[in-house]
């Protein structure tokens, strides 16, 4: 399996921004997909996870009602919408997947907030905000 993020880049407070996580291997389509971050000298964080289908997403509460998570298995591809972004979004942010979650039609909380609980994972993708 694996994973390739993009779309990061130097933005202004405000602005839009969309990740996009794209999959391979395996059978990555089965599986939940989550996205996370990490600012500099903090811990890695969750933000949102959404489960194989697309039915079922949850998010951090600090990016609730600004980031929209998706995905498009036709395209191996899952994406991160962000607006109104915020200076204290900055981080890299990685996209993982859990794959003992095999076609499971809802998410369990607690083991989606956990970095843990996901075995693969992309590679990191910048993300600037300025205010």
């Amino acid at each position: 399996v694996q994973l390739q993020a993009s779309g990061g880049g130097l933005v202004q407070a405000g602005d839009s921004l969309t990740l996009s996580c794209a999959f391979s291997g395996g059978t990555v389509a089965n599986y939940h997909m989550g996205w996370f971050r990490q600012a500099p000298g903090k811990d890695r964080e969750f933000v949102a996870v959404i489960n194989w289908s697309g039915g079922s997403t949850t998010y951090a509460d600090s990016v609730k009602g600004r980031f929209t998570i998706s995905r498009d298995n036709a395209k191996n591809t899952v994406y991160l919408q962000m607006s109104s972004l915020k200076p204290e979004d900055t981080a890299v942010y990685y996209c993982a997947a859990d794959t003992r979650t095999f076609q499971a039609p809802f998410i369990d909380r607690i083991r989606a907030y956990s970095s843990a609980a996901y075995d693969f994972w992309g590679q990191g993708t910048q993300v600037t905000v300025s205010s």
